[in-house]
């Protein structure tokens, strides 16, 4: 089962850090012409803050565990990657979005599971 959880916490961290990196990389009128319409939602400052929380949560899935410095902080991470998914879920549903929160709701899925699995029967 660590290997599944090993797995999961790899591809949350993945989308994590391409999902931040393209945040705070792209102008916020570029992301809205690639299909990220919820930022027309939000400004500048804020996309970018998001993209911020984005990439410490990818580098908290991981980086805790790998060092094998307070690799409690994982299920921490994963309780916080929840609760990114769950204001993200509340916004594609303000939009009529169902497709974008899917997506959303996957990714809390998985992070829930992550978090049961760190903090429950199958910590470090």
């Amino acid at each position: 089962m660590s290997i599944v959880l090993w797995v999961v916490a790899g591809v949350l961290a993945a989308s994590f850090l391409s999902a931040g990196a393209l945040k705070l990389s792209q102008p916020r009128d570029s992301l809205a012409r690639s299909g990220q319409g919820w930022v027309e939602d939000f400004s500048a400052g804020q996309v970018r803050a998001i993209g911020a929380v984005e990439l410490l949560a990818a580098a908290g899935l991981i980086l805790p565990a790998v060092l094998g410095i307070a690799p409690f902080l994982v299920p921490v991470a994963a309780t916080g990657v929840v609760l990114l998914m769950l204001g993200a879920t509340l916004t594609h549903a303000r939009r009529s979005e169902p497709s974008a929160m899917g997506v959303t709701v996957v990714l809390a899925t998985m992070a829930v599971f992550l978090a049961w699995g760190r903090f429950g029967p199958y910590p470090f």
